[in-house]
């Protein structure tokens, strides 16, 4: 089965606990703390297997979680990290933030991987807050809370040329005879339903690769037909191929073909159009194909190519001139790097780094530094409470809750916390 689209939930593992412990032997005075640091949690990477030409692997997982990092132990152990996760994708992958619509990586290289969801580094024990003002503090820190995104998967074959045209041109019986390609060819529309990939070798040792396409119709960018979901696939290609039943035996013109199949790319990407193109001019032997072909050539000037596919007649040609026309034409990744995540996060750093509100007499705090830290202190100790207040403090939230009113005795909520708001 062919899928090129999946939405899943990626949660990449909490980093592990760290330990809040002394050193106690005989002959060590004044022994100190002991507590060592938890662990990373898992990473959620992907990475790109050329073995693989479909997403199907995925389709069926709605959620991919991390494993935790192994806790801190006493006598100064740390953790251990958890293991990354890896899923392998094929050549062509692209993943999309599904909350933002940032694109977070374009995969295309064997090999090439990306972390899409970073694990939560390990808490600290209490040896890591020793200070000559605290030798010895009665505090340690939980895990940081492993990355939790929504994520787009989307494949789009890589191929250096793409056949594209109606239903019953002949796309697949062309592949069937350049390349190893075995599509499913039969005497009716929509015989294929998943595009098919091949190998091509011209004559002179030259090799690239083929799409084809499955049939489009017109409306295929508003979802008619097999609808948009294949011309997604076009995008990649370095040349459109399009191939035209000049027999018109289907009752079709074929100078109509080619315009309502062109207004479709045009629709779904405009910049479809500035790919190259030729006419791969299909059913030749068949009678009134010769005379469709005269009138065709008024009023298209692209290069036009002869060719009965079923007898596998001027296929040769066809491949020498498009392995001419790719010596020349560079591939290029479909999105730049400056189109990426990682490019232009930094547009959102400006953002509130807390947002408070009242409910019902309550204040409450949002914002995903707070709520870090909230999940990374463990209150089970005075001095673990006053570092969390002292930080609550430095990332001003007293002052702004003083600012909107709020005086002592006032409830405060951070997640499911509840604290006393006091001077």
């Amino acid at each position: 089965m062919f899928v090129d689209e999946v939405v899943v939930e990626v949660r990449a593992g909490d980093g592990g606990d760290g330990c809040m412990a002394f050193r106690r032997e005989k002959y060590v005075d004044m022994g100190g703390p002991f507590g060592g640091n938890g662990g990373r949690g898992s990473n959620i990477i992907f990475k790109v297997d050329e073995g693989l030409n479909t997403l199907i692997d995925l389709r069926f997982q709605k959620l991919i979680k991390g494993k935790k990092g192994e806790n801190g132990g006493g006598k100064g152990k740390h953790g251990k990290n958890a293991e990354d996760i890896i899923i392998k994708v094929p050549p062509g992958t692209i993943i999309t933030d599904d909350d933002t619509g940032l694109i977070i990586a374009d995969l295309i290289k064997h090999g090439e991987e990306v972390v899409v969801a970073h694990g939560g580094r390990g808490g600290r024990g209490n040896m890591a807050f020793a200070t000559g003002s605290n030798p010895a503090p009665k505090f340690a820190e939980n895990g940081e809370p492993g990355e939790v995104r929504k994520i787009k998967v989307e494949l789009k074959l890589l191929a250096d040329v793409g056949l594209v045209g109606m239903p019953s041109v002949g796309k697949s019986t062309i592949i069937s005879k350049i390349s190893a390609a075995k599509p499913k060819i039969a005497p009716y529309p929509f015989t294929t339903l998943t595009p098919n990939l091949g190998v091509v070798k011209t004559k002179d040792n030259r090799s690239f690769v083929v799409a084809d396409l499955p049939g489009l119709i017109e409306g295929a960018s508003l979802g008619e037909g097999l609808g948009d979901q294949f011309l997604k696939h076009v995008e990649r290609t370095r040349i459109i191929a399009h191939v035209i039943d000049m027999s018109g035996i289907e009752g079709r013109n074929p100078y109509d073909d080619y315009v309502i199949i062109n207004k479709e790319l045009e629709n779904f990407n405009s910049n479809l159009l500035a790919k190259p193109q030729i006419i791969i001019a299909n059913k030749m032997d068949i009678p009134n194909a010769r005379k469709n072909l005269e009138k065709f050539k008024e009023k298209v000037k692209i290069p036009i190519f002869e060719v009965s596919a079923i007898k596998g007649e001027g296929l040769d040609n066809v491949l020498i001139e498009l392995a001419n026309m790719l010596d020349d034409i560079p591939k290029e990744n479909l999105y730049q790097d400056e189109q990426l995540e990682n490019h232009i996060l930094y547009k959102f750093e400006a953002e509130e780094p807390f947002v408070i509100t009242k409910e019902d007499g309550v204040w409450i705090i949002k914002g995903k530094e707070v709520e870090k830290l909230v999940k990374m202190t463990k209150f089970n100790s005075d001095e673990a409470v006053l570092r969390f207040s002292h930080k609550l403090r430095k990332m001003g939230i007293d002052a702004k809750l003083r600012e909107l009113g709020a005086e002592n005795g006032d409830v405060i909520k951070i997640l499911d916390f509840e604290f006393e708001f006091s001077d």
